[in-house]
């Protein structure tokens, strides 16, 4: 595969809009053509027949099954605010804004 040049980076900057210095050119030439050799290293590797896969493991769903449960009541719960209105917990107001 052939090395990725200053050229075609400064021509990816442009289209990205990217103000590039030439140090910055000559840098990011060297990153990318790293980058798209062990892409292409990991492209060699694929084999026809393994299937993709996106984890290692087989995974499941790992979520309990949704069950009603006792749970407080209003009042309980209000029981501890500093301030309660209409069984929600009253705080200071921090918009100017009318509900």
């Amino acid at each position: 595969m052939s090395a990725i040049t200053r050229a075609e980076v400064s021509h990816l900057a442009r289209l990205s809009r990217l103000a590039l210095r030439d140090d910055e050119l000559d840098h990011l030439a060297a990153q990318l053509d790293q980058i798209i050799s062990a892409v292409a290293r990991v492209q060699e590797v694929a084999a026809e027949d393994i299937p993709p896969t996106s984890h290692a493991l087989p995974l499941t769903n790992v979520y309990r099954t949704d069950e009603v449960r006792p749970c407080l009541t209003p009042e309980q719960a209000l029981t501890g605010a500093p301030a309660a209105e209409e069984q929600r917990f009253r705080v200071p107001r921090i918009l100017d804004e009318e509900a």
